[in-house]
């Protein structure tokens, strides 16, 4: 069911953006960026080399001299995402508190790192399967650690009582998947800000935790 006042996220609305300090400069920059749009609008197996080259306003073999491939500047955007996002979620975590801090606050990271990026997290989260073993695994080795911090936070809390989780890998699954659905629709043409879709989602990864309490922002 769709709120008749809550439309569809449009591609053409969200403007393509990469973390600070990520981009290379030039024309590999520029390379990312085309891709980034493209990758998010068409899919990996929908956009050529070609299309990207048009974009950035370069041929294809001018492109392939600063990258060997298309699945190289996938495999670079897709890493770009997990890095942002772990860095946001390893700082989150940093602060400590008591389990039910520390699960809000990772959770406020995460999807405040899917607003922030939409285009990124929508690649990131939905191309990395086109990608090859060898290619994927650093972005997966981060996906992991990112799934741990929150592993370890839920281990805390049903440790210490606070928790009422039946089973905490189901229940890391949901919470991380909510967010990282965030992206997939969010943009400038929605009616909530990213502040206040981070904290209705933080209060919904508390009540499947078992907190009703809310946790403010530290």
């Amino acid at each position: 069911m769709r709120d008749g006042g809550w439309e569809p996220r449009r591609l053409a609305a969200v403007a393509v953006a990469l973390p600070d300090g990520v981009t290379p400069s030039g024309t590999r920059g520029r390379i990312l960026h085309a891709a980034l749009g493209l990758f998010a609008e068409w899919g990996f197996h929908g956009t050529s080399i070609r299309k990207i080259g048009a974009a950035v306003g370069i041929n294809s073999a001018t492109l392939y001299a600063h990258y060997p491939s298309k699945e190289q500047v996938l495999a670079d955007l897709v890493q770009i995402g997990h890095a942002e996002l772990h860095h946001r979620l390893t700082e989150a975590v940093r602060a400590g508190g008591a389990p039910a801090e520390r699960l809000a606050a990772l959770m406020r990271a995460h999807v405040l790192a899917h607003t922030d990026f939409p285009l990124l997290s929508v690649v990131t989260n939905s191309e990395l399967h086109a990608l090859s073993a060898e290619l994927a695994a650093p972005a997966l080795a981060l996906g992991v650690a990112s799934e741990r911090l929150l592993l370890d936070v839920l281990a805390a809390g049903i440790e210490d009582g606070s928790f009422d989780l039946p089973d905490v890998r189901l229940a890391a699954r949901a919470i991380g998947g909510m967010g990282q659905r965030v992206g997939n629709w969010f943009g400038p043409d929605q009616p909530h800000t990213r502040t206040q879709v981070a904290e209705a989602f933080v209060s919904f990864a508390l009540r499947i935790a078992g907190i009703t309490t809310p946790i403010p922002p530290a």
